[in-house]
């Protein structure tokens, strides 16, 4: 996931970044997969935004039980057809608690978004700022933060996670995930930061920067760091859906969100027992899950096509 970049860059290319922000629009616009892949991305998150405003027009919380809305002869099913459907709970019931699917759903979609999304922000920064200075600098500093990339992407993050939040059963664990998820995820932003920084650094633009006078740090933010926001997005767009899945995967193994806090892995995870009783219960968070990181997916995949100077010109 490169995009290419050449060895001698133009001296305007800086001021054209927000022209070409504006022309990546357009072109994803004109992709029939990625225009309906961020339709579903912004619907997404105005969903997780008005979870409030939703549970509310639906009369319900997520936390809320509804006993009569299961039937205790029946060993805690939902009564009625579709897993409970109805107009008082759009989506069912849960099986047992009688807790509202659409309130736990939408709350789960705020929980997963905001880990997925400050995870990778947490990302993005270290591995922007550690991958600049390797490839800018070289020498020592990128033998050290490449030796530290290699390390830690050599590691097994999901056994290291799972025993660090079972080792941590008072911290928050929504702000541990997003710590943990982040700490693991900036090498793979900063091994492409580096790369690109490393060409940049030797482009003539750079070069003429420098013999007028430009400091390290003026070279760096106002030269190389504009000229690798096109690889940071796309990265940054394909380790959302990443984030969201391992979220999902930890709360399954019940070493993610705690109860009672809403996630869709933990919704999937509590379905299990029901799925041949009740399998509505099962299929919508695992809908929405599979929905969220196809959509991220497929998104990603259209922005690094449309950055991609050699797809254009197919």
């Amino acid at each position: 996931m490169t995009t290419t970049l050449p060895t001698s860059v133009p001296s305007d290319v800086t001021h054209r970044v927000g022209r070409h922000q504006v022309s990546l629009l357009r072109r994803l616009l004109k992709q029939p997969s990625a225009a309906a892949a961020l339709t579903v991305v912004v619907a997404l998150v105005l969903i997780a935004l008005a979870a409030p405003l939703i549970t509310w027009a639906a009369g319900t919380s997520p936390t809320e039980f509804h006993s009569d809305a299961v039937d205790p002869a029946l060993g805690g099913l939902p009564r009625g057809t579709a897993g409970g459907i109805s107009t008082t709970h759009w989506l069912g019931v849960e099986p047992g608690s009688g807790r509202d699917i659409l309130a736990r759903v939408v709350y789960g979609a705020r929980v997963s978004l905001l880990i997925a999304m400050l995870a990778t922000g947490l990302s993005v920064v270290l591995g922007t700022a550690l991958g600049l200075a390797a490839g800018y600098f070289g020498g020592w500093t990128d033998a050290l933060v490449g030796r530290l990339m290699d390390l830690l992407m050599s590691f097994p993050s999901l056994i290291f996670m799972i025993a660090l939040i079972s080792a941590a059963p008072g911290v928050d664990r929504q702000l541990l995930l997003v710590v943990v998820l982040g700490f693991f995820g900036w090498p793979y932003v900063g091994r492409i930061v580096r790369g690109q920084a490393m060409v940049l650094a030797r482009g003539e633009f750079v070069a003429a920067a420098r013999v007028l006078g430009a400091s390290r740090r003026v070279l760096l933010v106002r030269e190389v760091l504009p000229n690798v926001t096109g690889p940071i997005l796309v990265v940054a767009t394909m380790a959302i859906p990443s984030c969201i899945a391992t979220e999902a995967g930890l709360s399954f193994l019940g070493v993610g969100v705690a109860p009672p806090t809403p996630s869709w892995g933990q919704m999937i995870a509590s379905a299990v027992p029901w799925y041949a009783a009740d399998p509505v219960y099962f299929l919508i968070p695992g809908v929405f899950l599979f929905v969220t990181v196809l959509a991220f997916n497929v998104l990603g995949d259209a922005i690094q096509d449309a950055l991609d100077p050699r797809s254009r010109r197919r």
